[in-house]
């Protein structure tokens, strides 16, 4: 064999080797079910049978949507998914496709429906007022029922505000009740009490900035969350001055905050044109 011809061999072998040292099934793995459950989810999406495939930082999409809104929306969300950075779409339009079986469907809600309560029961966890009380959240079609006892009627306001305020909640029945021995031990406590230690302030601007992404009522990218032991201080820009309040009063609410400064959270000003 000729030194031109082994050279050649030996190319491509550190080529082949270099090529299967780069690929990270693993990831790939991953990256296939974040996407496949963001498609599951979508209620636009979670009818159709979409196929996802990822090799490196590329997905692949096949398979078959009743509309080009469908086919750009599906690509959308490939790209909002971390670690992607290319898209080959190759989802077909059939204006006459027919949709999957009402089972499925009923499946996709169930699902959207257990992210939704787990969501309310996580900001209800982060919340000083009902960090402590046993309270249960259902969804059902975005139909939120809250049962449970708390120690005041604060309490129980705050978890009907909770629900009520959380992105995709239809409705809300607040059927929590009050635990009278709860709420004679808790007049016994100081106001001013702390019920642990203090959380770090890492851990607080985190539960602030999610809570702030779940609400309904704000666009938490345009808030920047600081805090300084406990000490919290919000700035950026809001719509208007009812949602400046409805981020403080958020903030406010969660474990380890001592106090908020919104001074430097502008309220938009309204161009005349």
């Amino acid at each position: 064999m000729s030194l031109t011809i082994r050279m050649a061999v030996l190319s491509a072998t550190l080529l082949s080797v270099c090529t299967a040292a780069s690929a990270d099934p693993v990831q790939d793995a991953r990256l296939e079910g974040s996407l496949q459950t963001a498609l599951a989810l979508n209620q636009m999406l979670n009818p159709f049978r979409i196929k996802v495939e990822v090799d490196g930082q590329q997905a692949r999409l096949s398979g078959e949507v009743e509309n080009g809104v469908e086919r750009e929306l599906a690509e959308q969300l490939a790209l909002a998914t971390r670690g992607i950075e290319q898209v080959d779409n190759q989802l077909r339009v059939n204006a006459e496709l027919v949709e999957r079986p009402l089972e499925l469907r009923a499946y996709a809600q169930r699902l959207e429906d257990a992210t939704l309560a787990a969501v309310i029961r996580a900001r209800l966890l982060w919340s000083k007022a009902t960090e402590k009380s046993p309270i249960e959240v259902q969804s059902e079609n975005g139909v939120v029922t809250l049962r449970g006892k708390v120690d005041s009627a604060e309490a129980k306001e705050l978890a009907g505000v909770v629900a009520r305020t959380t992105d995709g909640v239809h409705l809300v029945n607040n059927l929590v009740s009050m635990d009278t021995a709860a709420m004679a031990k808790a007049r016994e406590t100081p106001v001013d009490a702390t019920s642990g230690a203090q959380p770090s302030d890492g851990w607080v601007v985190d539960k602030i900035q999610t809570s702030f992404r779940f609400s309904r009522n704000l666009d938490g990218l345009n808030i920047k969350v600081a805090s300084e032991q406990g000490m919290v201080r919000l700035t950026g820009e809001v719509v208007s001055s009812e949602q400046k309040t409805i981020a403080v009063d958020i903030a406010m609410q969660i474990i380890g905050v001592r106090g908020v400064d919104a001074d430097l959270l502008k309220v938009a000003t309204k161009v005349e044109g």
